[in-house]
């Protein structure tokens, strides 16, 4: 995208009982979990490069606004953003619907980078346990696939990626028609396809000697 932003940055904390994310309303995908609002923000920060990077911004200065809290679920506590923020409903206004559309390609853009160079079998976590990549990637394409009733499409399993892609665009450009309002539903795919990109990168990386 190769911007700049200087403003501040919006954002909201989804509140769980165990867990806390810390969320940019405006940067689909740059979402971060942790057990305190203090922790989440910490970590949203730590990941500030990293998704600047991702997206092709610099995101300039650490200032945030903080909007407030929304009560999260058993779903926030399971480790997926859950809850809608209060603005959602309104939906995107167009000119920021394309931004947001465009965040969202960069994302998978940067997936499938990834999953073109990676290796078919990734280090395993600090517990011994991880899919690998070909697993990593299925596993986002199903979710993705079984997230399209959610914005009122249905998509058939073994369609083209591309094409189920294509779908879920053009479900967002022509207004949702499921249970998730657009803007949150462009963030919470952003962030799952950011989650496994970062897993990916960070198991496919040489381990430090």
């Amino acid at each position: 995208m190769g911007d700049t932003v200087d403003d501040v940055t919006r954002i909201y904390f989804e509140q769980g009982v165990t867990s806390v994310f810390a969320i940019a309303l405006d940067w689909p995908g740059w979402c971060r979990r942790a057990r305190s609002t203090d922790a989440a923000l910490d970590a949203l920060v730590a990941y500030r490069e990293r998704y600047g990077r991702l997206v092709g911004v610099d995101l300039g200065p650490e200032a945030f606004d903080v909007l407030g809290v929304v009560p999260g679920s058993t779903t926030t506590d399971f480790g997926a953003p859950g809850a809608v923020w209060s603005d959602d409903e309104a939906g995107l206004d167009e000119a920021t619907l394309a931004r947001h559309l465009a965040v969202l390609e960069r994302h998978w853009a940067f997936f499938d980078s990834l999953i073109a160079s990676a290796p078919a079998i990734l280090r395993k976590g600090p517990r011994g346990g991880g899919r690998d990549r070909d697993a990593l990637r299925e596993h986002v394409r199903e979710a993705e696939r079984h997230y399209a009733p959610k914005v009122g499409v249905r998509v058939a399993p073994r369609t083209p990626w591309e094409d189920q892609r294509a779908a879920l665009l053009a479900a967002f450009t022509q207004g949702t028609r499921g249970g998730w309002p657009v803007p949150y539903a462009i963030r919470r795919i952003a962030w799952h396809v950011a989650d496994h990109a970062w897993e990916i990168e960070d198991r496919a990386a040489p381990r430090d000697t």
